[in-house]
């Protein structure tokens, strides 16, 4: 057996193995498939609960913004709940929570629609339960190139369950004409995913996989604020992705009624026939499928592509890529939006086809945003984390703006209710959430100052020490420094890994589970990164001299981990 990284307590750090994990990510898959498909068939019967209730755009858009509300007030309650206590049960509360709340919004009257927006409203409470926990799990499931793949799927469900719910709500509600059924559907399959998870999920210890094996946060919750504070990098990419989900609330909820506008303003309707809703928002679905698809694969694949230097990045490697591909993700997004929107009036094929490069550019970043969440937060505060972020992104992002297009929108359309009052005055409207997305990206290009350093601070408050430490100069800037400094030994090298590049992973007997080791050796005392000999290993240690991290080859004839 190759030599093993060890933690603190002597066992070797080996990854989750068996089927049982891959159960357990399957399912979570599939909650969160169903998770997105129930939130966007409301949207789907938009057509038949607006005449309904009777409610004009700014209602319309309150009913998205109700359902925010209550999902980011209680994103941080189960945050931090899923960092201190059961996760399994957490998820279970809340989906049978949800479940409830959608069924009894189906049997709201019409005159009743203040009844149905709070039933929303707790529908955003169970999903807020599911939605701040299971990554966490998934997390202490695999590392590295692996975790990245995982999330890369786990987020497929917002693009494909969007696409589903547009098309399932829409077409169960034409079939069966009724709105109530095309909402009715996906709490009967949550039904199933939830004796999936009573029977066959199982929760991973915190940490495991990196080594950590942390226990539940005993801390508060102010003190797990605080901490996430001092975390730039998080702070810069939480402002980042608040000022995308704006710019991605707005579209999801509008352009399918943008998109009808479109098609009526160019056939010269005065009215949009049933049917031809319906199709509208069935094509609608499958580009947000497709789309979704495209963007969250590329975007996660070009990422590690260029942080491992490999493929056209063979030359380019950078621990920096995560957020180099949010940033670009929002840069590309915006002339394709605003395009799809501007020629929206002439021609509802090319906006189509606009949108669909729009919403690719968008997806790029969701797995990786979340990845990069994952590695600069310590795993027994990383539920809080991610809850703090939603919280934040959805108060002052999709909360915000479906309601702020729609009032907009009411404002500027005449007295006629015609398709073209209504397709210009929500066209004008439009273009805010579209320039948004420049602030978005500026935002990510600023994290990239901080990533580097605070995912290695991460890594040293958990429970992964690699090797010993040899000092530093008396010039901290991160408390991993600190922690290198108190714990290090004059007479000995400081060899440790600094990224997924340096650990490698060996497979073992069993197919299913991956052995994580690290080789160095310490037959050469290194200072200044000038005199290393040839070898085959990628060896990281710190220079005595410059106070700077130097990555080399070294030879590999001994190998040593403490």
């Amino acid at each position: 057996m190759p030599n093993e990284i060890r933690n603190n307590s002597g066992s070797p750090v080996v990854a989750d193995s068996g089927k049982k994990k891959w159960i357990t990510c399957g399912i979570l898959l599939l909650v969160n498939l169903l998770n997105y498909m129930d939130r966007y068939t409301i949207v789907g019967v938009m057509s038949r609960l607006q005449p309904f209730f009777n409610i004009d755009d700014k209602q319309k858009g309150l009913l998205q913004t109700v359902f925010i509300v209550f999902y980011m007030i209680f994103a941080p309650l189960f945050g931090y709940l899923g960092d201190r206590y059961n996760r399994k049960m957490l998820m279970l509360t809340g989906i049978v929570i949800w479940i409830m709340a959608v069924f009894a919004s189906s049997f709201c009257t019409k005159d009743h629609f203040q009844y149905f927006m709070l039933c929303r409203g707790i529908v955003g409470i169970g999903e807020a339960s599911y939605s701040t926990i299971a990554p966490t799990i998934l997390s202490d499931l695999f590392v590295g190139g692996m975790r990245s793949r995982i999330l890369m799927m786990f987020y497929f469900a917002i693009p494909v369950g969007s696409g589903l719910g547009f098309i399932g709500g829409s077409k169960i509600a034409l079939w069966t004409e009724s709105w109530q059924w095309g909402v009715r559907f996906s709490p009967i399959i949550g039904i199933a995913c939830l004796l999936l998870m009573i029977f066959l999920l199982e929760e991973p210890v915190r940490g495991s996989c990196e080594g950590a094996r942390q226990s539940g946060d005993n801390a508060s919750f102010w003190e797990d604020v605080k901490y996430l504070l001092s975390v730039k990098s998080f702070c810069i990419v939480t402002v980042a992705s608040t000022a995308g989900l704006f710019s991605i609330g707005a579209m999801s909820w509008w352009t399918p009624d943008f998109i009808k506008y479109s098609y009526g303003v160019t056939h010269k309707l005065a009215e949009l026939p049933e049917d031809d809703k319906s199709s509208i928002d069935f094509i609608f679905g499958v580009i947000t499928c497709c789309a979704g698809i495209a963007g969250v694969s590329i975007g996660s694949v070009v990422s590690r592509a260029w942080k491992d230097g490999t493929s056209i990045f063979r030359d380019y490697a950078s621990e920096k890529a995560d957020v180099y591909i949010c940033a670009l993700s929002m840069f590309i997004a915006l002339p394709f939006l605003y395009c799809a929107i501007y020629f929206a009036g002439h021609s509802t094929n090319a906006s189509l086809v606009l949108v669909f490069f729009a919403i690719t550019s968008m997806c790029l970043n969701w797995a990786v945003n979340v990845d990069i969440l994952m590695y600069v937060v310590v795993a027994n505060r990383r539920a809080t984390a991610l809850a703090v972020q939603t919280m934040i992104g959805h108060m002052f992002g999709d909360a915000a703006s479906p309601y702020l297009i729609g009032a907009i929108s009411d404002g500027m359309k005449d007295d006629s209710e015609s398709i073209s009052s209504k397709f210009f005055a929500l066209q004008t409207a439009l273009y805010l959430p579209t320039f948004v997305l420049v602030l978005a990206g500026a935002c990510y290009l600023i994290a990239t100052f901080y990533v580097e350093e605070d995912r290695m601070e991460a890594l040293f408050q958990m429970d992964c020490k690699f090797g010993n430490l040899i000092s530093k100069p008396e010039k901290f800037f991160s408390a991993a420094d600190n922690w290198m400094h108190q714990n290090a030994t004059e007479d000995m090298d400081a060899l440790i890994p600094i990224d997924g590049n340096d650990i490698e992973k060996l497979p073992s007997d069993d197919e299913d589970t991956e052995d994580i080791t690290i080789r160095f050796d310490r037959n050469q005392r290194k200072s200044g990164g000038t005199d290393a000999p040839n070898g085959e290993e990628n060896t990281a240690y710190l220079s005595d001299e410059t106070d700077e991290w130097d990555v080399q080859k070294r030879d590999s004839d001994e190998e040593e981990v403490i």
